[in-house]
């Protein structure tokens, strides 16, 4: 696994200083291992994430947190089913997140911050104070619900207990490790009725595709833990472990 921890730290970054209402952005104190993902959140382009970019006007603005913690087998990020009933998306596992509400504020600044934070908590049951939020990806469009995703980047400094606060909405709550994502045996490519073509993660009893599996696959692409892997083997959509 190219991920190690480490008890290094990083010194802050340009982010920094992103101060609204107790809401900031901030690389002071960070696992040396979150160095590449830093370092990618600071110069990847949303070309290089998506071929689906947000159109110029309209699109519902919304967020997603991606939680990085340290677990018994190293780094892990927090992840989420959603309920089989859902009209959309059901069953489908995905990082926390929502729309955005009009007390989350500006959606260009400091909004998206609130909205990932206020989420996985309603989501997950996490208490946000143990969140250090430290970047935000280029934001991202899912054509098929016209969401405007800004992926807000976070690492899990004092973890507290999660589960699926509402049945109706969430069917688990769980982590996976940086290791069983960059393992080739874990990957493979998902076709869409559509037609549409993806990465897909097969960990923790769970096919993770979509968009949550694309944001996935860049993070690990360019921040340079990806591993080689099969591009050419596939999985239905209705993959059971």
């Amino acid at each position: 696994m190219p991920v190690t921890q480490t008890s290094g730290t990083r010194r802050t970054s340009g982010a920094e200083g992103m101060r609204d209402s107790g809401i900031e952005l901030s690389a002071e104190g960070l696992p040396s291992w979150l160095d590449p993902v830093v370092r990618a959140a600071e110069t990847v382009r949303p070309e290089q994430l998506s071929r689906f970019l947000p159109p110029e006007q309209g699109g519902r603005q919304s967020a997603v947190l991606i939680l990085f913690g340290e677990g018994p087998r190293g780094p892990e990020l927090l992840l989420m089913e959603r309920s089989g009933s859902l009209r959309s998306h059901a069953g489908q596992p995905s990082f926390p997140g929502g729309a955005l509400d009009p007390e989350d504020g500006d959606p260009l600044t400091t909004g998206p911050l609130r909205a990932a934070l206020r989420e996985a908590e309603e989501e997950t049951g996490l208490d946000p104070r143990g969140v250090q939020l430290f970047g935000v990806l280029p934001r991202l469009y899912i054509p098929v619900s016209g969401f405007v995703v800004a992926p807000v980047l976070g690492w899990w400094r004092e973890p507290s207990p999660v589960k699926a606060v509402d049945l109706a909405e969430t069917a688990r709550v769980f982590t996976v490790p940086v290791a069983d994502l960059t393992e080739p045996a874990h990957r493979a490519t998902t076709v869409h009725p559509s037609g549409h073509r993806g990465p897909a993660f097969l960990v923790a009893s769970a096919l993770v595709w979509g968009f949550t599996a694309g944001v996935i696959d860049r993070l690990l692409h360019y921040a340079g833990w990806e591993q080689p892997w099969d591009p050419t083997r596939q999985v239905p959509l209705d993959w059971r472990a």
